[in-house]
């Protein structure tokens, strides 16, 4: 029996392990991600993550395939400390008709120094003959003489069975027996392979059952993820008996990508009762998550779950007038469990006891009169084109605005009038200016400049700027503008923008949304405008972005302004 986190019990099999070992393989099957590029420097931050969060083995690449790999290897002897995980090297058995000694495949394996080899043959008879074009014998003794010469020099040998499952359903005599030429030469776990992942958990489930008797050492499992299912696979390849589970952090990998070890983790060991991860590092699985995100440079999918910034998310205000009292009634786990938290999205299916929550939430003190008038000022403006639920900084504005009606945000400044103007002239030497100029364009110098007229306190500024374009001119003259009053300011920078045509129908009159990202020293958030002028929608979440960042800063007491909100 195994104990949730809200006290149900459940049955599980008997030979369901204690400890299931977890085994990332991001900085090699991962890093085959379209669109992943992984620096040497890149590689080993994020193993010091996976170290960070107590996975048991680290796959570091495969020596001997690029230069990159060498390098990781070389650099991993001197600069890599890991406290939890062990390193691990990939690579594959032998050649066809090869002595082990002399294989040069082998023998990188061996130069890397790691105290543990993985290695990858094929299980699967018709893979054997098309692919190796050499004959099942022979495939096998590539095996045993492999993994002899491997642990003579004194390494620790796993086997990867690729297209095991394949390999299984076509020949189970030829798959199984790579499984016992691995064993008896001494591999200390056999991994069973979803090469393509197309297999489902009924079928794993069923060939991993009839597996486990015939297997005496530990026994894992590799899935892709082409069909869905590879967490899924994951699991239940664990309550038949799998020791060892492959995967990657963020589900990343070719294809589908690979299962994925943020969920796979927090399943086994909060959902099954299944030891994984070290249980005071629970707690570091979306930290890490996101860390290695940013690491890699491909932005985490908010939906993730478990780990990301929806998984805890709360929008309908059913729910989020049930989860102020009963947390559970719409959350499977506790967010902080996981390191995540819990967060309410306000939107125009907000009632007010969402706006109300997310005050509290934000810390600001909401009567129910101005709840009330936010969500229908929520509703109205959704309505025209804001998306509020991804401009946490424009919904905090809104919210203090209406919190504090008589004295509000105009505290910091109050624009008077904004203009932009942009100039092309010809260049009449014929010279390209520009080098991002279509070839077919004529040549010439474009300038762009901003005039603001603004109040600050009883003071009237006039200030011009010129940008690379209206949104950077604007910027720049609001900041010249409103900057000696707010030196906080210089701490606060435009960190991205984007464009969205909300009808497109109606060609260059259509109506734009314009989000802005900026940061601080403390953190991000992001602004909304929304107009037929993208000009105008552009000012909008310059100046909520602007604002906001002051109120941050008064909040921690980095402002110049005596009267704070």
């Amino acid at each position: 029996m195994s104990t949730d986190h809200h006290g149900a019990h459940h049955s599980l099999p008997a030979d369901l392990p204690a400890r299931v070992e977890v085994y990332d393989t991001t900085l090699r099957d991962g890093s085959q991600q379209e669109g992943m590029s992984l620096t040497v420097e890149d590689k080993l931050r994020v193993a010091e993550q996976l170290d960070h969060l107590g996975v048991s083995f680290v796959e570091g690449g495969w020596p001997g395939a690029n230069p990159k790999d060498d390098e990781f290897f070389e650099r991993a002897k001197h600069e890599l400390k890991l406290q939890h995980a062990t390193l691990v090297a990939f690579g594959s058995t032998r050649r066809a008709g090869q002595r082990a000694a002399d294989d040069p495949g082998l023998a990188q394996l061996l130069a890397a120094e790691t105290e543990v080899v993985c290695l990858v043959a094929k299980s699967s008879a018709l893979q054997v003959r098309e692919a190796l074009r050499t004959s099942l014998d022979e495939a096998l003794a590539m095996v045993g003489d492999s993994i002899d010469y491997l642990r003579a020099a004194g390494r620790r040998v796993l086997l990867d069975a690729e297209h095991f499952f394949d390999g299984y359903r076509d020949d189970p005599a030829f798959a199984l027996a790579v499984l016992e030429a691995a064993q008896s030469h001494g591999a200390e776990t056999l991994v069973l392979c979803d090469t393509n992942g197309g297999f489902l958990p009924h079928q794993v489930e069923e060939i991993v059952a009839a597996v486990r008797p015939r297997v005496e050492v530990g026994l894992g499992v590799h899935f892709h993820n082409d069909s869905g299912c590879a967490v899924a696979n994951s699991l239940v390849a664990v309550r038949q008996g799998a020791t060892q589970v492959q995967g990657c952090v963020n589900g990343y990998g070719e294809r589908s990508g690979n299962a994925d070890l943020s969920a796979t983790i927090a399943n086994l060991t909060l959902k099954m009762g299944v030891e994984t991860i070290p249980s005071e590092r629970l707690e570091l699985i979306t930290p890490v998550a996101r860390h290695v995100a940013e690491l890699v440079n491909v932005a985490l999918d908010p939906q993730r779950p478990y780990v990301g910034a929806a998984a805890f998310a709360h929008k309908a205000g059913l729910h989020t007038s049930a989860i102020a009292r009963l947390p559970e009634a719409y959350e499977h786990i506790r967010p902080e469990l996981v390191g995540n938290g819990g967060r309410v999205v306000v939107s125009e299916l907000s009632g007010r006891s969402t706006i109300a929550l997310k005050a509290v939430e934000l810390g600001i003190d909401l009567d129910s009169h101005a709840a009330g008038s936010v969500a229908d000022t929520l509703k109205r403006l959704e309505h025209a084109g804001y998306h509020f639920e991804v401009a946490d900084g424009s919904l905090e504005l809104l919210m203090r605005a209406a919190a504090d009606a008589d004295h509000g945000l105009d505290r910091y400044f109050a624009i008077e009038s904004y203009r932009v103007s942009t100039d092309w002239r010809a260049d009449p030497r014929g010279a390209v200016v520009d080098p991002l100029a279509h070839p077919w364009s004529p040549a010439g110098t474009l300038v762009t400049e901003a005039t603001i007229k603004v109040r600050v306190g009883d003071q009237r500024v006039v200030a011009t700027a010129e940008g690379n374009g209206p949104v950077n001119a604007l910027d720049s003259a609001l900041r010249e503008a409103i900057g000696p009053a707010f030196p906080e300011l210089a701490g606060v920078h435009l960190i991205d923008y984007r464009v969205r045509v909300l009808d497109s129908r109606r060609g260059t009159g259509a109506v734009t949304r314009v989000l802005l990202d900026l940061a601080d020293q403390d953190g991000t958030w992001s602004t909304i405008g929304v107009s037929e002028n993208v000009i105008e929608s552009s000012w909008q979440a310059l100046v909520d972005g602007i604002v906001y960042g002051l109120v941050r800063a008064a909040a921690v007491g980095r402002t110049s302004v005596g009267d704070e909100p």
